[in-house]
């Protein structure tokens, strides 16, 4: 079946704050003439993102960039102008004019886990593979989550955090829900390795499937917790690192190694890439 696609016209008067909630981002505050998220491309704890209401146009105060709604979609999937069309697409209800200027009781609208279940929908199993991910791996780390935001209803790939917290993982969106923290695998081992997201564990193990039961992990789910990470290499002899290899990344990389001489950074084999699951989908 022929996916449905709008015009870029079209496609750049969609709500911007319509299109967030879609991929499952809601504001943080909300007024007649703007709305301020936490940033959906980064990890962050204070809203700096702003969508003018009036302009129909993001700004990301911390990446200090912006855009319209395709814009928007295609770094918050990492995808083409043509596949953020598609997406854009599927919006139920697609008004195609301007938002008008109007009063918001905003309520803000919070995450209601509904199913949690081994990862079997057929959507999620595509994705999967279109990752390269080994679905032993993801079965062995994640679940399958169904929850609402509000009255909409979406399910993810998501793995636990430390918290009893969720970080979820479709083929649209990149999402959490609180309370947000780390996530540590134990398997009583004297190495740790350290990596950013979920997708990066999965790719680790789907490369190297013996790790699995070799080594704890510890996942940062947002580098933002870099310094809450630090005690957890107190109980560990080495801790190896495969952080992702842009500014953020290093950065963090950097500073493990600076802090203690237990780190390696072991990213040398996917250094070609910006991260880990981007080299094995190139490679395998």
């Amino acid at each position: 079946m022929k996916k449905e696609k709008l015009s870029c016209e079209n496609a750049r008067k969609i709500s911007i704050v319509k299109a967030l909630e879609f991929l499952g981002h809601y504001p943080t505050r909300n007024s007649e003439k703007e709305a301020w998220f936490l940033s959906p491309l980064r990890s962050e704890t204070q809203a700096s993102f702003k969508v003018s209401k009036k302009l129909n146009c993001w700004y990301d105060h911390g990446l200090g960039k912006g855009g319209n709604c395709i814009d928007l979609v295609c770094a918050l999937s990492k995808v083409s102008v043509s596949d953020a069309l598609v997406i854009l697409a599927q919006l139920k209800t697609v008004d195609y004019d301007l938002p008008k200027q109007q009063e918001t009781n905003f309520k803000e609208s919070r995450i209601e886990i509904k199913h949690v279940k081994t990862i079997q929908h057929p959507a999620l199993l595509e994705y999967l593979s279109e990752r390269k991910i080994s679905l032993i791996a993801a079965k062995r780390f994640c679940r399958e989550v169904h929850y609402t935001i509000g009255n909409k209803y979406y399910f993810s790939i998501a793995l636990k955090n430390n918290s009893g917290g969720w970080e979820f993982r479709n083929r649209y969106c990149k999402s959490s829900s609180s309370p947000k923290d780390l996530t540590l695998i134990q398997n009583e081992s004297q190495n740790l390795m350290v990596l950013e997201g979920m997708f990066d564990l999965l790719s680790l193990i789907t490369l190297y499937p013996n790790l699995e039961r070799e080594a704890d992990f510890l996942i940062l789910n947002s580098i933002a917790f870099a310094d809450k990470a630090l005690p957890y290499f107190d109980h560990y002899i080495v801790v190896e690192l495969y952080l992702d290899q842009d500014e953020a990344g290093r950065k963090t990389t950097a500073f493990f190694l600076n802090e203690t001489s237990k780190c390696i950074d072991k990213s040398e084999f996917y250094t070609t890439e910006k991260e880990l699951n981007t080299w094995l989908m190139k490679t395998n």
